[in-house]
């Protein structure tokens, strides 16, 4: 064991050390030299992952909508652009066989294209013969089989059976059904992808946007006036006493922040404590979940409903969904909050149809 004078000398050394400028400076180019080809392989990655996530959208947007494919577009994403717009012209074939039998509802071109395109960007060989293409969009509708009294030239009468075809809008029977059709299992991934891919495809970069807009973007069109029919069978997200928590309209406001002005409001706003459980208005598929703060939403979410309309929940203080996934009407997706651009606790509640506006007060029972 060292004895005492010698332990003395040690310590007295490394205080010394310790207080010295040049030994810190030392040690900071150590650590610098050993961790700097760390951050550049984070950086790196981050690169690459930012540039995929803009091919992968510049892709979804391409397919979809057209336009010509720059020469900055990597190859590979080039051919599968190309193939997956050959699917969609065959899926479109398919879909004009079936449309002339459909007698309730109608068939989702665009969810049918974001469901394929999740399934199918990227695969080698990608295209199809045309029974694949209608058994794909088979998946869609339930075929049912009925009967009518058909009279001939002479009075007679038979009876003669046709097929109708009714479109399914429950999107866990239209998994069922592709499951059953391709033989592989569809995994949460990929229904993940096809609703942020629906989103996307609807309504450009996504639902999310501030909700307050100014005054030229109201009277140009994104705002609706018209009056609704559709949706009678809507349920309050806060319960029945709704109307006695509202606290903003939706229509042209003064300026709820002060300093004067106004602005056009995109919902319905209902005051309610922290914490209080928000419902799904109606049954529908979750597109969109932002668990950020930094969106004047706040902590928000969109179910899609089908039919073109989208209901957004804002300002929460927590979301208890994920995207893609199913909701049932009165389900508990999220929490009253002021997270976002907010001035106290409150449910900011927006219905969309088409991509457009419109007052949610005519839906809510």
């Amino acid at each position: 064991m060292a004895d005492p004078a010698t332990i003395t000398l040690a310590l007295k050394a490394a205080i010394a050390a310790a207080t010295d400028k040049r030994t810190w400076k030392a040690v900071g180019v150590v650590i610098a030299a050993i961790l700097t080809p760390f951050i550049l392989i984070i950086v790196m990655i981050m690169s690459l992952l930012s540039a995929t996530a803009e091919h992968n959208n510049s892709a979804v947007d391409l397919t979809f909508h057209g336009g010509n494919i720059t020469s900055q577009m990597p190859a590979d994403y080039r051919n599968y652009i190309e193939d997956m717009r050959g699917s969609f012209s065959d899926l479109d074939s398919a879909v004009s066989e079936i449309t002339p039998m459909v007698v309730s509802g109608s068939i989702d071109s665009a969810r049918m294209k974001a469901i394929f395109y999740s399934l199918f960007f990227g695969a080698e060989n990608l295209r199809m013969n045309a029974a694949d293409y209608r058994a794909f969009a088979d998946c869609f509708v339930r075929y049912e089989e009925r009967t009518r009294t058909v009279t001939d030239a002479d009075g007679n009468e038979t009876e003669e059976t046709y097929t109708v075809a009714i479109s399914i809008s429950d999107l866990n029977e239209i998994y069922g059904n592709l499951e059953s059709s391709l033989g592989r299992t569809i995994t949460e991934e990929n229904k993940v992808n096809a609703a942020q891919i629906y989103s996307r495809v609807l309504y450009g970069h996504g639902l999310p946007r501030d909700g307050s807009i100014g005054e030229d973007e109201w009277s140009g069109g994104v705002f609706d006036g018209e009056i609704y029919t559709g949706g009678g069978d809507f349920a309050s997200p806060l319960g029945a006493n709704w109307r006695s928590m509202v606290t903003s309209e939706f229509g042209w406001r003064p300026n709820p922040f002060g300093g004067g002005g106004g602005e056009g409001h995109s919902g319905l706003d209902m005051g309610a404590p922290k914490g209080t459980p928000i419902q799904a208005a109606r049954t529908g598929v979750v597109s969109y979940v932002k668990n950020s703060g930094s969106s004047s939403y706040g902590y928000h979410l969109a179910i899609d409903h089908g039919d073109g309309m989208v209901t957004l929940y804002a300002h929460c203080s927590k979301v208890y969904v994920r995207s893609g996934q199913t909701v049932q009407q009165g389900d508990v997706i999220a929490a009253v909050g002021s997270t976002g651009r907010s001035t106290g606790n409150h449910l900011h509640l927006e219905v969309r149809i088409g991509g457009k506006k419109v007052n949610p007060r005519q839906f809510l029972p």
